[in-house]
């Protein structure tokens, strides 16, 4: 291989990528697009392959660029991490942690945790993203989610990935007030109804919807909605119906025009997992987050 690749290559590299095109890298970055062109072209030489197509409208990543990418951003985010670890073992607590969170989670645990993070350390920045697990794979892969708390099911993924479990949520069949089936103790008689779920891409979701299929159930699910907001919103609205963690129902919030029906086949309940990347240490800032959603999962148990 003809020379090494630089550090600024891969920055150049990875500015170019997530904005689309060199002009707008540039733009975004400070580097003027001549020291952007010329450090992809020496990352190019030096790898021996194309990383971009050039469009009309920008840059493309090829299939080697692409692949690629998932290394540099790793690498890239590895060094990030390391300089902040350093620095908070100097007793400089900066930098920044980067995790997700299950929409049951983000209403119930996570904000009590912040608080307190955000009390003890004020100077390290918290990024928070809500979803489902499968949404989260590429960046705790890329290394730009330090971990996630969210449910799991057994999948390809098991292999980079280590699973702590920390606590269990009850799910419910959830209508608004006043729902005009609210009074319905089985399944089967909502069946006529039309639901809105979470995307069944998600693994209490999927693990539900095997349920479902194994007992020869199918509920009419019009409506596939990829954030808590949106199918809380919808639900409380109108006359769709739903399956959410029964915490939702106890949320100041979101939980005063819902009601939780009561089955007389209750459903699984879901198991949250600490989710992180195996074999990668968490900064102390990171660890110590960590350590706080432990603690709140033990303490909401044993309440």
């Amino acid at each position: 291989m003809p020379g090494s690749i630089k550090l600024h290559q891969l920055r150049a590299f990875t500015a170019v990528s997530q904005h689309g095109s060199i002009r707008a890298a540039s733009r975004l970055s400070g580097l003027s697009q001549p020291a952007l062109t010329k450090a992809i072209q020496e990352l190019e030489s030096v790898l021996g392959a194309r990383l971009f197509l050039r469009r009309q409208q920008g840059v493309e990543l090829t299939d080697i660029g692409q692949h690629f990418h998932r290394h540099a951003s790793l690498v890239l985010e590895e060094l990030r991490v390391a300089q902040e670890e350093i620095q908070q073992r100097l007793g400089l607590a900066g930098g920044q942690v980067n995790i997700g969170v299950g929409g049951s989670i983000a209403r119930t645990i996570m904000p009590n945790v912040i608080t307190r993070f955000h009390q003890t350390y004020p100077n390290v920045r918290v990024r928070i993203v809500e979803g489902q697990l499968v949404s989260m794979i590429p960046e705790l892969r890329q290394g730009a989610l330090d971990f996630t708390l969210n449910t799991h099911d057994r999948t390809d993924y098991d292999r980079e990935l280590t699973f702590e479990p920390l606590m269990q949520r009850e799910y419910c069949v959830v209508v608004r007030q006043g729902h005009p089936c609210q009074g319905a103790r089985a399944l089967r008689e909502l069946l006529h109804c039309d639901w809105t779920m979470p995307t069944p891409k998600g693994n209490y979701y999927r693990l539900l919807g095997d349920r479902f299929a194994q007992q020869g159930i199918r509920p009419t699910i019009v409506v596939t909605c990829e954030t808590f907001m949106a199918c809380t919103s919808l639900i409380a609205q109108s006359d769709f119906v739903s399956i959410l963690s029964r915490d939702v129902i106890s949320d100041p919030v979101m939980g005063r025009n819902l009601v939780a029906l009561e089955m007389d086949e209750p459903l699984p309940k879901a198991t949250f997992y600490l989710i992180q990347r195996r074999d990668t240490a968490l900064t102390p800032m990171g660890a110590y987050l960590a350590q706080l959603f432990r603690q709140h999962c033990r303490d909401s148990i044993a309440s």
